[in-house]
This record gives C-alpha cells, structure tokens and sequence, in this order.
C-alpha cells in the first residue's frame, strides 16, 4: 500500500505509525484538529496535513481520495467525562470516518481497537476473539470504544473492506499517556498494588501496535477483529515497575487488598456520578477492571492469518526506553551548562 490516511496522528500511537510508514515508503495524509496536532503529524512524517475534525467534510474527504487505506486512531481516550463529547467524538465520528472512506473510494478501512471494549466486571483471561462483546461494557471508554467497533464490522463490505485491531497495554519510547500518569502517582506516593499486583497482563509495544496495524490492512480479512499482544503476557506488577525504572522512577511497594480497591473504586465512582462532581474521581471503575486483576488475551489468529511476529521484545523495548531517557538527560545538562 502506497498511500495512507492517519486519523489520530497526534496521538502516541499515531505519532508512532506515521513515523512507521513513512519509513517504509508510504505517502502519509493526516488529520489534526489544531495547529499544534498540525506541527505535530508533519513533525512525524505526515507529507499532507488536513486541519479540521471528526464531523469530517470535503477538505478530509479530498485527503482520502487516492488512499489506499484509512488508519483509524482518534477517539476519546479519556476514562471520565462527558458522556455525550465521548459518544460524539468516538461513535460519530468513526461513523463519520467510514462514510468520508466509502464516498473517497478508499479500499480498506483499519480500525484501532482495545481490549477495554470486553471489560464486564470479571478478570479477562486469554480472551480470544470469539468472546462477545458485553451489551454494555463497564466504563465511558470501553462503552464507546465498543460501539465504534460495532460500527465498523457493520460497515465491511459495497467496496469498503474494514478491519479491527486490539492491541492491549500499548507502551515504549515516546509514549505520552499512560507512562507520565504512572511516574506522577509514584512520585506522589499514591500508586498502590492491588493484591500485591501478582496477575498477569498482557501487553503491546508500540511498535508491534504498528506491525500490526499495517498487516492488518495488507493481509487482514475483510470484518474480522485481531488482538495484539507482546506474545506471552507477563506480571503486571514486574512490568510497571520495570517501566518507572527505566526512567529513573522507584516503583512503589505499598499494597491495597483487591476487595478494598474494587470497593472504593465503585463507591467513588458512584458517588461522582450521583452528585455530579467536578474533577475524575480517583480510580474510575472501569479503568479499575482493566489494571486491577488479570487482563490477557489471545494475539493466536494475528499471528496466523496476518504474519503477525512482534519483532520488539518487552527487554528491547525497555532498552529503548532507558536509551531515551538518556538522551534526554544528556541533553538537559547539555543545556543547563550552556546557560551557566
């Protein structure tokens, strides 16, 4: 595939995929809704930005045209907050998304999916991707991430061919959303592991997030979901820990019990919504269900039907991690003794 359209490129993941395909030849035409998102997909890569936002129109329906495929990454990500922004910015504009492919004549249409969309209340354990969706998933992010992935299956097909990814725990150099939210609750001394954090997790770097994606709009079959993982799931107390020290950062060593935490998770999820609270309530419940127990799943059919390999191992990725921070502190002092 010669030619993509990146929703989301602001984004950690699709920052990283831009940058992905532009390494390996690929015209790259992104959204951004601000001039900052606009410095920032250039800055990766992007050859053609269109500024503008999810309710589509001509200017991103023009920027489709000639693509050989969309690569869908925007979306509320936050796990608290207006229910009606998430479902507008989420559902409506991946329905957007898909009609701007459909009347551009873009030819396959790939989805960038999450496991949160199965979160019930229950522990996830190696899911696959028979497992069903919940009729309605606990949580403002697994909610309208499950309705967009309805969305896009019910699309497949009258010249559209659409396809799910779910990379689950994505992570590695560069990230900006889940990596500062840990190293600011560890440095405050808020972070707690839930039963000791002893579960299993599984987990994707992002560049296997990218390898994936990019298979999944080569090889992937027409209205069919695909998880991608890192390969066999690890600790997740190990792994958070190993993250904050590769930047430097003492992973805590306080516990909460697990009845505890799902407790005050539900209770003070409650309790913000009944009395319309400002602010995120400490550990929204849904985010509670996908790092408070066992979530793993089954990457078995990417691997098979798409060629699936995920080339980064958790150690190198680390090491890059370690490599960055690094560099940054290099540069750092580089600075603060030319100022002096």
């Amino acid at each position: 595939m010669s030619v993509a359209f990146v929703t989301g490129g602001s984004g950690f993941v699709g920052r990283a995929l831009i940058s992905y395909l532009v390494a390996r030849g690929v015209e790259v035409r992104a959204l951004a809704r601000s001039g900052k998102s606009a410095e920032t997909v250039r800055a990766a890569g992007a050859q053609v930005v269109v500024e503008g936002d999810l309710r589509g129109g001509e200017g991103i329906l023009n920027a489709m045209k000639g693509a050989d495929v969309v690569y869908h990454a925007a979306a509320f990500t936050q796990d608290w907050g207006d229910e009606q922004e998430a479902w507008e910015v989420t559902v409506r504009g991946t329905e957007n998304m898909l009609d701007d492919a459909r009347r551009a004549g873009v030819r396959r249409f790939v989805h960038v999916g999450t496991e949160a969309v199965l979160v019930d209340g229950a522990p996830i354990v190696r899911a696959d991707e028979r497992r069903p969706l919940p009729e309605k998933p606990i949580g403002l992010y697994p909610r309208t991430k499950a309705e967009a992935e309805r969305r896009v299956l019910q699309a497949n097909g009258r010249g559209l061919e659409t396809i799910v990814t779910r990379p689950r725990f994505i992570w590695g150099k560069g990230d900006t959303t889940l990596l500062p939210k840990l190293i600011e609750g560890a440095q405050a001394g808020v972070l707690r592991w839930v039963g000791g954090g002893t579960y299993l997790t599984s987990t994707c770097h992002i560049d296997n997030v990218c390898e994936g994606l990019v298979k999944a709009a080569e090889r992937g079959r027409p209205g069919e979901v695909y998880f991608l993982t890192d390969g066999k799931p690890v600790e997740f107390r190990w792994m958070i820990s190993a993250m904050l020290e590769s930047q430097g950062v003492t992973a805590p060593a306080k516990t909460i019990p697990y009845w505890l935490a799902r407790t005050l998770s539900r209770t003070t999820d409650a309790l913000w919504r009944a009395l319309h609270l400002r602010g995120r309530p400490p550990l929204p419940y849904g985010s509670f269900l996908l790092v408070g127990h066992e979530v793993t799943v089954d990457d078995s059919k990417a691997r098979k039907e798409l060629g699936y390999e995920s080339a980064v191992s958790i150690d190198a990725g680390l090491r890059q991690m370690r490599e960055e921070m690094q560099e940054t502190r290099e540069m750092q002092e580089t600075r603060a003794a030319m100022r002096a």
